[in-house]
């Protein structure tokens, strides 16, 4: 099989071509990226290119899949009219130019965070992002325009992905020893290790499953819990304080984006995960203790 995948230098990439390239069933993979290329193998070309140039349709020739990973997460100081682009119409693009070029196998990485809130959550739940969270509202868009246009696509929504290579601002939050103060009963958050999600992004190239599929270890947790766990003595500041200066380090320097993200921390969002079980053949390897355990502040080769 010949794989094209988008956002080929991505954190979530680091942790899955590896895995992808040593699949004897793998004959090619071409990834495209803004970034240049971090892995390298004799299976892997990388061209550095934007997901919405015209030129993509001659680089997807020949594959039988696509995997579009290529996201702007946390746009810093670009403006919001970019950041649209090329997360929504560059999606767009990027799955018309896979149809013309033949390629009949579609992996779409969603998340979680389309759902906004709420407690085990199936597939079924309307997507509701986080006012004010571009990435959850531009993943959301995406993937309204996936299942209509592309119902065969397979939409992956993991939840809160740890691991080595995970998102420097998620390293940096559990390293730290201060946490919002919230009412009790804290809300609930689940997570999902990088490798359990390679394995699905993989076992989806070879399923016939579509439509969104959630991913999550089964266990909860409160980020109370997390930071307490890491500190004996940690620190508990008032909400309103923690995103007034999360908004003026953004304003300041582009640090994290705009900080709705943080108002995900108050509410609960847990998934049921039973249709990747039944459909996907998914089941992870890991439980959140140890995709916490694995994130490390160490940078990453």
């Amino acid at each position: 099989m010949r794989i094209f995948v988008t956002g080929a230098a991505s954190y979530l990439a680091q942790a899955w071509l590896p895995k992808l390239c040593a699949d004897q069933r793998i004959e090619r993979v071409i990834g495209i990226d803004l970034a240049p290329a971090i892995f390298t193998h004799p299976k892997f070309t990388h061209h550095k290119i934007d997901i919405r140039s015209p030129a993509l349709g001659a680089l997807m020739s020949g594959c039988d899949a696509l995997v579009h990973l290529a996201w702007v997460v946390l746009r810093g100081k670009m403006n919001v009219a970019t950041m649209h682009d090329i997360n929504v119409r560059g999606t767009q693009l990027v799955f018309e130019a896979a149809r013309a070029a033949g390629i009949t196998r579609l992996v779409h990485l969603s998340s979680a965070s389309v759902y906004g809130s709420g407690d085990k959550l199936t597939e079924a739940a309307p997507l509701n992002p986080l006012p004010g969270f571009l990435y959850a509202q531009h993943k959301a868009e995406a993937e309204s325009y996936l299942a209509r246009a592309f119902p065969e696509a397979l939409r992956l929504r993991p939840h809160i992905i740890l691991g080595p290579h995970c998102q420097p601002l998620l390293k940096q939050l559990l390293h730290q020893p201060c946490y919002p103060r919230l009412p009790d009963p804290q809300p609930l958050l689940q997570c999902v290790h990088e490798d359990d999600v390679a394995d699905a992004i993989s076992a989806g190239l070879f399923n016939p499953a579509s439509g969104p599929l959630n991913l999550a270890a089964a266990d909860e947790y409160s980020f109370k819990q997390v930071i307490a766990a890491r500190y004996r003595h940690p620190i508990a500041l008032p909400f309103g304080v923690v995103k007034t200066a999360l908004n003026l380090a953004w304003r300041l320097t582009g640090f994290g984006g705009e900080p709705a993200w943080l108002d995900g921390m108050r509410h609960t969002l847990t998934l049921d995960c039973a249709r990747a079980r039944s459909e996907l053949g998914w089941q992870p390897k890991f439980d959140a203790n140890a995709a916490l355990a694995a994130v490390s502040l160490r940078k990453q080769p």
